[in-house]
């Protein structure tokens, strides 16, 4: 049985270390469990390893009042905006968990292809990428949902869902973020270092579920519907 929790808004550190004691608390027998948490203001977390200062204007970031956090799994970074995210942490005896890091993405994001698939109809159906592309520049490799990854949820050609993880010998942590609409530009163009292309890629790579023409209610609808079809994916899952 799958177990469920919702921490509500805090801050991006805050939401960033309630999973790393959930892995760190986690035992190799326990449930699998499914995490909702949101953001207390616009925000962005950056894998484990990355040198956020070489990717982001850290001072353009301070005057936007955009909340930094890193996360304790790998990756690049994402902008908590206009997402929804997530996590699930798998214990080591359950049949979702595999040393192959790829097997683990495949596990997850499955469900997650199933959680997105009611917003779309057919021939537009979502699908788990099978071959991961080139990177518009060296920058752009940094950055989520400008950089897609094999097992990467899209459609069209474009992903949907990000996702990082970090493994431990008795569980994993995978944490999860669903494109709804991108950032407002100009904060991006401010935040981002001139002279690259992840701007670019961004718009290039990224699938969002609401158009550029975005209002705050449509993004808490989307928000709500995902958090339901989600919940009825994962706690319903069985195999």
């Amino acid at each position: 049985m799958w177990k469920f929790l919702d921490t509500g808004k805090r801050s991006a550190i805050e939401n960033m270390q309630i999973d790393a004691d959930l892995l760190e608390r986690l035992k190799p027998s326990d449930s699998p469990i499914l995490h909702f948490y949101d953001w207390e203001r616009k925000s962005a977390t950056y894998g484990y390893f990355l040198p956020i200062d070489q990717f982001l204007d850290l001072e353009q970031a301070k005057k936007w009042n955009l909340d930094l956090a890193k996360r304790p799994t790998g990756g690049g970074t994402i902008f908590h905006i206009s997402d929804f995210a997530f996590s699930v942490l798998i214990p080591a005896a359950h049949e979702g968990y595999s040393s192959n890091t790829l097997n683990n993405y495949d596990f997850i994001n499955k469900q997650v292809l199933r959680g997105v698939k009611n917003f779309f109809e057919k021939p537009t159906s979502p699908i788990l990428l099978p071959n991961e592309p080139i990177a518009l520049d060296s920058s752009s490799a940094r950055f989520c949902m400008a950089k897609p990854t094999k097992y990467d949820v899209m459609l069209g050609g474009k992903k949907i869902a990000g996702s990082a993880q970090r493994r431990r010998k008795w569980g994993y942590l995978h944490q999860g973020s669903i494109a709804i609409a991108l950032p407002q530009e100009k904060l991006l163009q401010d935040v981002l270092l001139k002279d690259t292309k992840v701007l670019e890629a961004m718009k290039e790579n990224s699938y969002t579920i609401l158009g550029s023409d975005w209002k705050e209610q449509d993004l808490l609808e989307v928000r709500n519907l995902l958090k339901n079809s989600m919940k009825e994916v994962f706690l319903n899952h069985t195999s």
